[in-house]
Order: structure tokens, then sequence, then C-alpha cells
């Protein structure tokens, strides 16, 4: 298959489909078992994994971080690896295309011979392509998107937290009765304490990792920004001035992505006024929320409506953000995005999905007051079918009477 076709062939997938397509399109020039990702462009679900499930279900991230660390873009590396209990032959491949960087690990038979270096290469442009891809999805999402990556993140992170907690507190408390002086075989106390130790530092070690790829550094987050502003000025009168938020602080994902692109559409709206000679770009992280500032010092015509189009508007009411406009005609305006730093909590359930298609019907008159004998004459069935689906409803409502299914069906409608 031609290298464009095959990329078009991996890209054109839904996301979750990516990473198996690009394995079968490459178990050809380069025969695998299994093939994961690390990839950083993405806040709750960095790694992913396809193949065989005894290789798979053993793999984590653990084991590919160290590869995206050391690995060098541009230049694959083949060689052999523990992998899942065994060593085994790998080609791991690097890329660059995404800001923090993303590594494929494809895992080959024992004894495989190293691939040739045209497979290489084309593992190489593969993985160029998908990763600038991922990197453009994250960068452009769309609200709803943008909505359930970040329900997901604040999820995976709670459950981290939980899972961590609880291990800790276990292992700590297997260190206070290994370290008993009431016990008697000291080396196997000894031993034993050794192995909570290790287990401890590896459970510190698997948390700071993943918040490394869930997170991302404010500075570094900035300095990014900063690299795509530039140009936008670099042939202009307009002096562009930075303020780079000061603090070791690390932003979500989702939180930096949007920043960056609510700063990016500010100041193009700013350059297209007149007599602008110097803007400034700052962040300020409060206990609460990120505050991304441009000021500038040109008419002072802004307004809200101008610099709100619907995408802007949107990625930043997903993120309970909002923007602010204090425009002072003849001394220039300030816009202030201010992006909550921390998720929202899970939206409730509906209630009524637990409901059949003619049970939704059924309710949404019953809600209106219509009494059994015009809700089956409206719905062309029997009475007794009708008192059937009332039953069903308030049972799976979890509701005792008629009025509260109406009341609950009013609230959720």
């Amino acid at each position: 298959m031609p290298a464009l076709a095959a990329a078009y062939e991996v890209i054109r997938r839904p996301l979750g489909r990516i990473l198996p397509r690009l394995s079968e399109v490459l178990a050809g020039p380069v025969p695998h078992l299994a093939a994961a990702e690390l990839s950083t462009h993405c806040a709750h679900s960095p790694f992913k994994t396809h193949g065989d499930p005894e290789i798979t279900g053993r793999l984590g991230t653990a084991d590919l971080a160290p590869l995206l660390a050391s690995g060098t873009p541009g230049r694959p590396w083949q060689g052999v690896l523990s992998v899942a209990g065994a060593e085994r032959p790998v080609l791991a491949v690097t890329s660059d295309a995404t800001p923090r960087g993303a590594v494929l690990l494809l895992v080959r038979e024992t004894g495989a011979t190293p691939a040739d270096a045209s497979a290489v290469t084309l593992a190489q442009a593969l993985w160029d392509v998908v990763t600038s891809h991922f990197d453009r999805m994250a960068t452009e999402a769309l609200p709803g998107a943008l909505a359930r990556s970040r329900t997901a993140a604040g999820t995976r992170a709670r459950v981290i937290a939980e899972l961590g907690e609880t291990y800790s507190a276990v292992l700590t408390g297997l260190l206070g009765v290994l370290r008993s002086r009431t016990l008697d075989d000291a080396a196997a106390r000894a031993t034993a304490t050794d192995l909570a130790v290790s287990a401890l530092v590896e459970l510190r070690a698997d948390a700071e990792r993943d918040q490394a790829i869930a997170e991302e550094p404010a500075g570094q987050a900035f300095a990014r920004l900063a690299d795509s502003l530039r140009p936008l000025v670099r042939y202009s009168p307009v002096r562009l001035e930075l303020g780079a938020p000061d603090t070791a602080r690390t932003l979500a994902a989702d939180v930096a992505h949007t920043a960056r692109a609510t700063v990016r559409a500010v100041l193009l709206k700013v350059l297209e006024q007149e007599a602008v000679s110097r803007v400034h770009v700052g962040w300020q992280l409060t206990d609460g929320e990120l505050r991304a500032t441009v000021r500038d010092d040109g008419p002072g015509t802004l307004t809200e409506r101008a610099l709100s189009p619907g995408l802007l508007r949107e990625r930043l009411d997903v993120l309970n953000g909002r923007l602010d406009v204090d425009a002072v005609p003849g001394w220039g305006s300030t816009v202030t995005a201010a992006i909550p730093l921390s998720a929202a909590q899970d939206p409730a359930p509906d209630p009524l999905t637990a409901l059949g298609e003619r049970e939704l019907q059924v309710l949404a008159r019953l809600a209106l007051g219509h009494r059994n004998r015009a809700i089956a004459e409206e719905l062309h069935i029997s009475q007794s079918t009708v008192k059937f689906h009332v039953a069903n409803i308030l049972t799976k409502l979890g509701v005792g009477s008629r009025g509260e299914a109406a009341a609950l069906f009013h609230t959720a409608a």
C-alpha cells in the first residue's frame, strides 16, 4: 500500500480505532504481535494497546515512559526489551510532531530479524502523521469532545488518587507491622521491609509519570504559546511583550490547549485594529483558575461580541471559563480569559435513559396530566398496556406515584 494511502487509511478512523488500524497497516512490513502507544496529547487516555492480550495485558505506562524520554524523534530504535515477562525484539518509534512527544512500540516475535530500512522509514512516517493528527484534534477539539475529555480526565484522576491512597495505606500499615520489634525473624522482616519500601517507591513513581503525561508545567505551556505567537507579529510594527507565569505548578492538558487557542484568537483580533504598537500577553495562576490576559494600546474599541466567535465561546463554556473585555476608548483594551483549573464533577446521569421508547411516550403524556384512557387512544394501544408501561416506569425510575414520575420527567426534560 503506498505511504499516502496507508496514512489516509489510518487517520480516517475514529480515535479509538487508529492504533488497531495502524497495527494492521504495519503488520506486513514490520510483523508484530502487539502494539502500544504513549501519546501525551490526550489527558484521559494517553496509553493504548492492541494485539496479543498475553502481551498487552502486561504492558503499562511505566514500560513506554522510558522509551519516550530516551527516544530520538526520526530515529526509530530496534532492539530487545523485557516485555511481558520475556525478552522480545521490538521497534520503538518516537515522534515530536506533537509538542511533548509520542512513542509507538511494536512487540515482535522472539527471533524476528530486524525490519529493513524501508519498513522502518514507513513506520516513522506513519507515526509522525498520526501524532500530527492527534495534536491537531487536541488543539482544535470541538466542545463536545472537549467536555468528554474533561470529564473522563477528572474521573481518571480521582480513581488514580483513590487507588493510590488505598495502596499507600495498606503498604504503610504493612511497614508498621514489619518494623515491629516483637517479630522474631529479623532477616525475613528486613527483606519484607525492603520489598514494601520498593512497592511504595514504584507506586509514587507511577503517580508522577501519570501526572507528567496528563498535565503540563505552566511555564512550558506558556513557552509553547509564545512560540506560536511570535510569527504573528514578526513582520508587523507591533511589539509583543510576554509575561510567563511565575510558578512551578502544572496545568491539565485541556486547560492549556484552551488557554493557548483563546489567546491566539484574541491576538489576531487585536492585530486587526489600527494604531496598535504594543501588546502584552500574560498568564497568571490563582488558587482556582488560570487567567490569560491580552492587553493592547490600541483605540480601545474591542467588544466581547467581536472576540467571541461561536467555537471559541463554546470551548470556554465547556470548561466553565469566561471572557472579560475592558476597553477604554483612546487608551486600549484588556481581554482576560479565566479558566478553572480543576474539572467539574461528573454530570448526574439522566434517569430517563433507563426507559424504552414506548415508555418515554407514555411518560411524556402522563406528565401532561393525561389519564390512561387518553394515552391509550393517542398511542393506539389498550388501557391495560398503558397500565403495564406505567408500572414499569415507576419501577425503573424508583418512584411511588404518577405525580413523582411526572415531576422527574419535567426536571430531566
